[in-house]
Formats: structure tokens, sequence, C-alpha cells
């Protein structure tokens, strides 16, 4: 490999060597990417995809699924466990129609508890769900 020498032998080079920065930058990169936390906690809830329909029929029989601050689960206002949860869902789901499945968590209620809730409705199969009162909490301010 050659270098073209300039005019004057002993003169240093002006040209950088820019291949160890390079190197350093392409370091600090992949430090950078595998240092980001991935994102590992997810709720999974298979939302009903687009279907047209020509008649919105309104169903006359409405559950309301209810999750207190106190961390209770309330089926219509009544307090209710797991298997109970689950054995009024089973009910409902055999009706025909299918009755509408009001989820309405209250604002100070529990996450945790919401997303087991949601998958036991999940588990159970109900087609018909919906969140309502969520207007409410529109507004952040105290």
């Amino acid at each position: 490999m050659t270098f073209a020498l300039s005019a004057r032998f002993g003169e240093p080079l002006g040209d950088i060597n820019t291949t160890p920065l390079i190197d350093v930058m392409l370091v600090i990169l992949a430090v950078l990417i595998l240092s980001v936390p991935l994102a590992t906690h997810s709720l999974d809830y298979d939302l009903p995809g687009p279907e047209i329909r020509h008649e919105v029929k309104v169903r006359p029989d409405r559950n309301r699924l209810t999750i207190t601050t106190s961390d209770a689960v309330l089926w219509n206002g009544v307090r209710v466990d797991g298997p109970r949860l689950v054995s009024a869902l089973n009910q409902a789901n055999a009706l025909t129609p299918e009755p509408q499945l009001e989820f309405a968590p209250e604002a100070e209620a529990s996450y945790e508890l919401a997303a087991q809730v949601m998958n036991i409705v999940k588990a159970s199969g109900a087609t018909n769900f919906g969140f309502v009162g969520n207007e409410r909490y529109r507004a952040f301010e105290r």
C-alpha cells in the first residue's frame, strides 16, 4: 500500500483516520440497542372484527360487571368471587340472544384485578362485551 507523500517529507499527514471513530460509534449503538428494555407486559383480548350490520339490535338484558376500589367484583351490584363469576358468565352465554356484558371499573380500581377479570371473561367465550362509563375519566384534572 502506497501513500502519497507531501512535498516536505518530514511533515505529518493531514488526513484523519475515521475508522476507529466509526468503530466506537457502532459499539455505542449496539450497547444502546441492547440496553433498551423490551415491552414484556401485555393484555391479550381479542376485540371483535369489523362486521357489517344493517340493523342495530338493542339487547334488553344487560349485565354490568364492576370492580370497586376495595377490590370487590360486582355482578349487577352483587359481590361475586371467581367461581361465581365463571358460573354467571356461563349462564349469560347460554342465553339466546347473548346479553350485553358491560365492564365498568371504578376510577381507582386495581389494574391487576381488572386484568384478571378480563381474562376470565375472555376464557368464558363472551362475545358481546363492552366498556362503559369511560367518558367520566376524560378529564385528568382533580
